[in-house]
């Protein structure tokens, strides 16, 4: 009876989710610090540039001390398989705080703090992720040149067709984000 008692515990603690703080620590700013994340200058030109040299697309997250939606993608979302390998293989990712004073530069040579660059790029909610072209027309800010600005904690199935849809290029084609996902919902669930 207890090797079964032990059997059954030790397959519920694999089914358990892993701790978040493991995954994400808590930075001295209290954003959290994936191993995903990229420490930079801040100089959106450059960060693009590395982006491209490396085959990967730029991701610019905000986020916030304290936010909520932010910790449920840490422990729910990013953590999913799925979802970190295609964060890892396919992006760079720029983490800004929603109200930090950190000096970012945009791609139009712009030099503001953090929470400054936000009001510019009309960030309003965290997390927002905002996802760049490969190639950006000289004088755009991001904001400007952005395919997708995405506000707000998702779901898994959300935040992976974004990336997926992202990744490959979907906006290009006028593909609609949200037939794109319920195509993927409709092709998941008759599986």
């Amino acid at each position: 009876m207890n090797r079964l008692m032990a059997t059954v515990l030790f397959a519920f603690a694999l089914a358990l989710p892993v701790n978040a703080a493991e995954l994400a620590p808590l930075g001295d700013d209290g954003l959290h610090k994936p191993t995903w994340l990229r420490e930079t200058f801040k100089d959106m030109r450059e960060d693009l540039a590395e982006a491209n040299a490396e085959g990967k697309r730029l991701m610019i997250i905000f986020e916030q001390r304290g936010c909520a939606y932010c910790t449920k993608m840490y422990e729910t979302v990013f953590p999913v398989p799925e979802i970190d390998a295609l964060i890892r293989e396919n992006y760079f990712v720029v983490q800004m705080n929603l109200f930090g004073d950190v000096e970012v530069t945009d791609l139009d040579g712009d030099v503001r703090s953090e929470k400054d660059m936000a009001m510019k790029w009309g960030v309003m909610f965290t997390p927002t992720m905002i996802f760049l072209p490969e190639e950006v027309p000289d004088g755009q800010t991001v904001a400007e040149a952005a395919v997708v600005m995405m506000p707000g904690a998702f779901e898994k199935g959300t935040t992976s067709a974004l990336l997926t849809w992202v990744k490959d290029h979907g906006y290009e084609s006028g593909e609609n984000f949200q037939k794109y996902v319920a195509e993927r919902w409709r092709e998941n669930s008759s599986n």
